[in-house]
């Protein structure tokens, strides 16, 4: 100690002496001794700075097989990849919930999670992201783990890729180009893969790296020699001029393709079909959900982004009435903004929806997390207006407590099971009552050589009653204003 007071007189002459602002800058300057009452509370738990500053290891990430007669199930040998997270904010749990989410993707993609790593800092290094010194420790565990790749948990500029990789001597790959490849792999249909190769090109584009010769100069005009003249265009600025071609086409094509839906779209307005969008994180059981509801038949696996082009269903409330249901790509934490932005098309069916059917994992360790990271991207296609019912997913395998606590939190909400049929009877009288009714109700006798508008009052309206007379059918509907007026003129006189 530099004074000979003792710790709490100098705490208190210090309280005194300066303002609330630069309290804590004083006792550092003093040297005063660290105290539960003073610094506890602020502070949490503490660390030694040897542990502070260490690459901690995530233990329970290796996907290595032990048992060697399990390789004949593996239709080819899978990169080896080591995992590296930089820890920023949040809890020690949350850092780990997020390379554990990783190393679902890695395992997604096709790879073999060897390792996981995970450094402590206040921001990613500038430079190689988790800094000179571990970078050079990350490259032993490469050598020790045999491993021939690394994924950083975070978006790297394209100046942390390559230094990274000048000292790990083995490829490097972000979160964002984990997530693209995995995109590449399970888009099917044309408008999904065009769609992803424009995210693709977008990411690329900056981080294009010429080697040797590839950078040299074209010829160009004026002075030099005979067909060398002038400074002319790089290699690699060719590339990226080839790239922006591509992707203004790729944009075009894009956009013929969303005019097909959107007509799609329009018929089902003019009819006043109402629509459901299900929103959701990839891997909480959307798929199995439209499935459910609807017997769509849709592809459903337990790995991330296993379904990605979009589906809409037609569907029928218990109570007669007709919507379409339509399954959305998947969201996940830190969706690369060149995913939302080239997929704003698809999830343009969710702004344009009456409803949104939010579903979440029950069983997941972080299901608020979940439903948070969704949240902004619906937040950022704009569909904040439209009503949501949060829809609690394999309930069968969640903790009680859990489903307790979000039914609590989320008023509009239901636990369900996809995979049992828990809860399927109640979700589906909820949405029957949250989906749009029509405004005027009208009863009208209609002549039996109108059959048109009866079938149009059960399409596009909702019939409370219907009898039929010698004179024609006798309706009591709740309908839309335009086929209010259609059937206005068979409205009886005393009911009118």
């Amino acid at each position: 100690m530099t004074s000979s007071s003792s710790p709490s007189q100098d705490t208190k002459r210090l309280a005194h002496a300066y303002p609330e602002g630069l309290r804590a800058d004083a006792l550092m300057e003093e040297d005063v001794a660290w105290s539960y009452e003073i610094d506890g509370d602020r502070d949490g738990d503490q660390f030694d700075r040897s542990e502070r500053a260490a690459l901690r290891r995530v233990v329970g990430l290796s996907t290595e097989l032990e048992d060697v007669t399990e390789v004949e199930y593996r239709q080819l040998r899978l990169e080896r990849v080591v995992l590296v997270g930089v820890w920023t904010t949040g809890t020690a749990q949350d850092a780990d919930n997020s390379l554990a989410e990783l190393a679902a993707l890695a395992e997604t993609a096709g790879a073999l999670v060897l390792d996981g790593v995970i450094q402590r800092r206040d921001k990613p290094d500038a430079a190689t992201y988790i800094g000179s010194g571990k970078a050079a420790e990350l490259r032993d565990i490469v050598i020790e783990t045999g491993a021939d790749t690394v994924i950083c948990d975070g978006e790297l500029s394209p100046g942390q890729l390559i230094q990274l990789e000048d000292v790990v001597k083995v490829k490097v790959i972000d979160r964002t180009a984990l997530i693209l490849d995995i995109f590449a792999q399970h888009a099917k249909s044309r408008e999904g893969k065009a769609q992803v190769a424009l995210a693709q090109m977008q990411y690329m584009l900056p981080r294009l790296r010429g080697w040797g010769q590839s950078l040299s100069r074209q010829m160009g005009g004026g002075r030099g020699g005979l067909a060398t003249r002038g400074p002319g265009e790089t290699k690699i600025e060719t590339d990226r001029r080839r790239i922006r071609e591509k992707m203004a086409k790729m944009r075009r094509e894009i956009a013929e393709m969303k005019t097909g839906r959107e007509i799609k779209r329009q018929e089902r307005r003019r009819n006043k079909v109402p629509s459901v969008a299900i929103a959701g994180y990839t891997n909480a059981g959307k798929s199995s959900l439209l499935n459910r509801l609807t017997g769509a038949g849709v592809l459903v696996e337990n790995a991330l982004f296993a379904t990605l082009d979009p589906t809409v269903r037609r569907a029928e409330t218990p109570s007669g009435r007709l919507y379409t249901l339509a399954d959305t790509v998947g969201f996940v934490r830190h969706l690369p903004h060149h995913l939302v932005e080239a997929f704003r098309s698809t999830m343009e069916e969710v702004g344009n929806s009456d409803l949104i059917l939010h579903v979440v994992d029950g069983s997941h360790p972080d299901p608020e997390e979940q439903l948070a990271a969704v949240r902004e991207v619906i937040r950022d296609v704009g569909a904040t207006d439209v009503p949501e019912i949060v829809v609690i997913n394999k309930a069968d395998a969640a903790d009680p407590l859990v489903l307790q606590r979000l039914l609590r939190v989320e008023k509009r909400s239901i636990a369900v099971s996809a995979r049992t049929g828990q809860g399927i009877e109640e979700l589906l009288g909820l949405i029957d009552d949250e989906l749009p009714r029509p405004s005027v109700e009208i009863e009208a006798l209609v002549p039996y050589t109108h059959g048109k508008l009866v079938a149009r009052a059960h399409t596009e309206g909702e019939v409370i009653s219907e009898e039929h007379t010698a004179e024609g059918t006798l309706l009591k509907v709740r309908v839309h204003e335009e086929l209010a007026a259609d059937l206005a003129p068979y409205v009886p006189v005393s009911a009118g």
